[in-house]
């Protein structure tokens, strides 16, 4: 089943890159007492995803966080050494890189996308959700393209909801 607005994110751990390797980092760390703008892609390195997805929260990363987000953070169905690398390639030391190498999160929050006719086996939809305290408050899932998961859609969720 897929998660929903209003829905709490289960517990997980991703993996990250830290000082002296991989490291976990449990979901409960990452949301708790927080607003955190999460968006997957489906692949690192791969062209919307480069081209477009990540560089559009690069871009705005000021302007999300002065809108109330205390952090952004984009998972994806890749190893942590490839997250890592892909982060050092597009100057996202802004973004929190999440590997979700098994993808145990994204089936937990029922996201999966198949990609094996493309070679890549099971991987994440394209989305970005806005969780406050580990409670998803918006959800966009782009079955095609990049329009609702975007950095200036989910910025201009943002914007709309201030007092």
């Amino acid at each position: 089943m897929t998660i929903q607005t209003g829905d709490k994110l289960p517990s997980n751990e991703f993996s990250v890159m830290g000082e002296n390797g991989p490291e976990k980092l449990s979901s409960t760390a990452l949301f708790s007492g927080k607003r955190v703008v999460l968006f997957a892609v489906p692949g690192a390195f791969t062209p919307t995803c480069s081209a477009a997805h990540l560089p559009g929260f690069i871009r705005l990363a000021d302007q999300l966080k002065s809108n109330g987000v205390d952090d952004i953070a984009c998972v994806s169905v890749n190893d942590v050494f490839v997250m890592d690398a892909w982060s050092k390639h597009s100057g996202a030391e802004n973004i929190k890189m999440l590997a979700d190498g098994n993808a145990d999160f994204t089936r937990a929050i029922g996201l999966t996308l198949d990609a094996s006719m493309f070679g890549m086996g099971t991987r994440s939809k394209r989305y970005a959700m806005i969780i406050e305290d580990g409670v998803v408050q918006h959800l966009a899932v782009d079955e095609a393209g990049l329009e609702h998961s975007a950095a200036e859609a989910i910025l201009a969720v943002l914007e709309t909801a201030q007092p």
